[in-house]
């Protein structure tokens, strides 16, 4: 008796483990105990936009990281570098003309998640809860609200899905006028606005890897769409298109009337020398330009010698200086209209092209 006894009490204890640690992040209190990180290829962000009053492209980010910790604390880093439109010189337009992302190379996103909310999701599987979080992005934080799903998936895997695109005026982050370049570098009409979507899957810290891993080789819908830019060398058309982009950032700087290069100017100028060493073999023009204050003498002087502190620069980021040729314009290729500050300020600028 004392035998079956044993054996009764043994096989209690097995079945009460089992109910207390099945779910080991909810059993607990805190549906947050130990954390939750992101499962990156199980996850993902995309935004819509609208050109043309009516054509609506779709675009993702390839790269993002984040987790939950124990308070309910939400952190998703995306990294704006990644930035996928599935077209690679439309990849590089929205890294320098719109996200900047040579001085702005990441967004945050932030959430508090109330602990009670989930507190029952064994039970019901999946719900429905608000959300407020904040976003920074190009030097900018902004609060939203919204709905989202949580659902369980697993003992050890929890799905935070939006609900409804999420709409984010440009204008919340300083964006308006890269969308000005990129309307003219495309030769189209955007919406001022963008779309956000997203599904996050999040796996229960200290659950074993093999009861978590989702393997998203085996599931398309789940495989990260990764930004077409190449590694290496670029080839000639993708050298040129470069090139044309970087001539619209307006991020170079000096001082008024001066030759001097502003230090705000040496984010963009080192990414610029980057593209220049994955182009070998070809000789680039760095051209100067200016508005028409002033004498047409002085403005020519003003813009070579401009011209002449870029490629100094570039040469002391070790390309050689018989590769960049500087040549000053002044004011006789103008852009815009002289009649105004932005034509003017639009005037005043420092182009890249490839010599033939």
């Amino acid at each position: 008796m004392s035998t079956i006894r044993s054996a009764c009490f043994i096989l209690l204890v097995t079945f009460v483990s089992s109910l207390l640690f099945a779910q080991p992040s909810f059993a607990q209190g805190s549906p947050f105990q130990n954390g939750w990180t992101l499962r990156r290829g199980a996850s993902s962000i995309r935004f819509q936009t609208v050109k043309n009053v009516t054509k609506v492209e779709s675009s993702t980010f390839a790269e993002f990281e984040g987790g939950i910790d124990e308070t309910g604390a939400a952190k998703i880093v995306v990294f704006l570098d990644s930035v996928d439109t599935k077209i690679d010189l439309r990849n590089v337009r929205m890294r320098f003309l719109l996200f900047e992302t040579f001085q702005f190379p990441e967004a945050v996103i932030t959430a508090q998640i109330e602990p009670a909310l989930l507190s029952d999701l064994p039970s019901m599987k999946r719900k429905f809860i608000p959300l407020k979080f904040d976003v920074e992005l190009h030097g900018v934080k902004a609060s939203f609200d919204t709905e989202v799903s949580a659902t369980l998936l697993s003992e050890d895997l929890v799905a935070i899905s939006s609900t409804a695109p999420i709409s984010i005026p440009t204008s919340a982050f300083n964006l308006d006028g890269g969308v000005k370049k990129l309307e003219e570098a495309a030769k189209v009409t955007i919406i001022p606005s963008a779309t956000v979507s997203f599904d996050f899957v999040f796996a229960h810290n200290g659950a074993e890897e093999k009861k978590v891993e989702v393997d998203a080789a085996t599931d398309p819908q789940l495989a990260a769409s990764k930004a077409l830019e190449p590694k290496g060398n670029f080839d000639l058309e993708a050298c040129k298109g470069r090139f044309e982009i970087l001539s619209r950032t307006d991020n170079i700087y000096f001082g008024s009337g001066s030759a001097r290069l502003d230090v705000r100017s040496e984010p963009l100028l080192d990414s610029i020398a980057d593209i220049i060493s994955r182009c070998p073999d070809l000789t680039i023009e760095v051209s100067g330009h200016t508005d028409s204050d002033g004498s047409a003498q002085s403005n020519m002087r003003l813009s070579k010698l401009r011209a002449a502190a870029v490629a100094q620069y570039l040469a002391s980021k070790n390309i050689p200086g018989s590769r960049i040729r500087s040549v000053g314009y002044g004011e006789t290729r103008p852009v815009a209209s002289n009649q105004t500050a932005e034509g003017k300020y639009r005037n005043r600028r420092i182009e890249f092209a490839v010599v033939q």
